[in-house]
């Protein structure tokens, strides 16, 4: 199979660290991942000054669009006027079914090319006002760390195109594979929630929060016992109506989806690691049986558990490692 080719956007004044985000995870050699075909592509002809003060030279223009299975393009500078190249470009490469990925502002670079007309997407929180008067044609959600639709990827601000990218590793080369580049960089390999936890809060962090962080492990690791809202609650001593507000300022979601996405999370790695049967990963995840989790397993991620296991079960060394 010929290796992934990966386009990823420059520009003048782009941020390094918006630059670096899809370099780093597609860029650099991961054990167990094949290599990828980087190109980074300048939209502007010359030397691309960034927003820290220096410069980068690409080796491709607008012309190393052609041919890629990814266009990554990392933010995008707020008011700034699309190039008519860049916008033909995009289109052209959507015609063809090339997967774009428009992270952080890059949102609005797709939406003025009309890619996400009727879709779902997301961007940058602190943005999302602007954006939805300007595009209204777009279905936003401001809420949520990355939205996929169809062949379109969107993340919210900065540090969220990380979880983007480990997203488009999760898709082709499944869980297992996608949490050990996450453990190299030392992020979490799936944050739970949405940038709602990241919007200012008139509330300050309460030792109750601290408490809860210490909680959310300890289930991550018994997610076969059974847990309710009432039940947590009460292992932090925190009313019903306290711990409610707590977990979602924490999590971003209610009770009942974050175990949801645990239980989801673990029967991936089960699936990926072990030679366990559907029954067995159906008790060991907390999801009760075997209907419950091809019925979860399938609405979450399109596929059968079987299918998943078929496509992404590590073995010998690969497994160990």
């Amino acid at each position: 199979m010929p290796p992934l080719v990966i386009a990823i956007l420059a520009f003048q004044h782009i941020s390094p660290f918006h630059l670096s985000v899809p370099c780093v995870v597609f860029g650099d050699a991961h054990p167990g991942l094949p290599p990828f075909t980087l190109r980074v592509c300048a939209v502007e002809a010359g030397p691309l000054r960034t927003s820290a003060g220096f410069s980068i030279t690409c080796d491709y223009g607008l012309e190393g669009l052609e041919g890629v299975d990814i266009i990554i393009l990392p933010s995008w500078q707020a008011g700034r006027p699309v190039p008519p190249p860049l916008l033909q470009a995009l289109q052209q490469a959507a015609a063809r079914g090339v997967q774009i990925v428009g992270l952080c502002l890059g949102a609005y670079v797709l939406a003025e090319a009309g890619l996400l007309d009727g879709r779902a997407a997301t961007t940058h929180w602190a943005y999302a006002e602007d954006f939805a008067s300007r595009y209204p044609q777009v279905r936003l959600d401001p809420a949520v760390l990355y939205v996929e639709d169809g062949l379109l990827l969107t993340s919210a601000g900065t540090a969220a195109g990380l979880d983007c990218c480990l997203h488009l590793l999760r898709q082709r080369y499944g869980a297992e594979l996608a949490n050990g580049v996450a453990r190299r960089l030392v992020v979490p390999p799936h944050r739970q929630g949405g940038q709602a936890q990241f919007i200012e809060q008139p509330l300050p962090v309460r030792a109750g929060d601290s408490r809860l962080a210490g909680l959310l492990d300890w289930v991550r690791a018994n997610l076969a016992q059974p847990h309710t809202l009432d039940s947590l609650a009460a292992q932090v001593a925190m009313s019903r109506r306290s711990f409610t507000r707590h977990f979602r300022k924490l999590t971003g979601c209610t009770v009942g989806q974050w175990l949801l996405s645990e239980r989801l999370l673990l029967s991936q790695r089960l699936l990926e690691r072990s030679g366990q049967g559907v029954e067995q990963i159906a008790t060991l995840t907390g999801l009760g049986s075997p209907e419950s989790l091809r019925h979860h397993f399938r609405q979450r991620y399109g596929v059968s558990p079987s299918q998943w296991r078929h496509s992404f079960q590590l073995t010998g060394s690969d497994a160990d490692g």
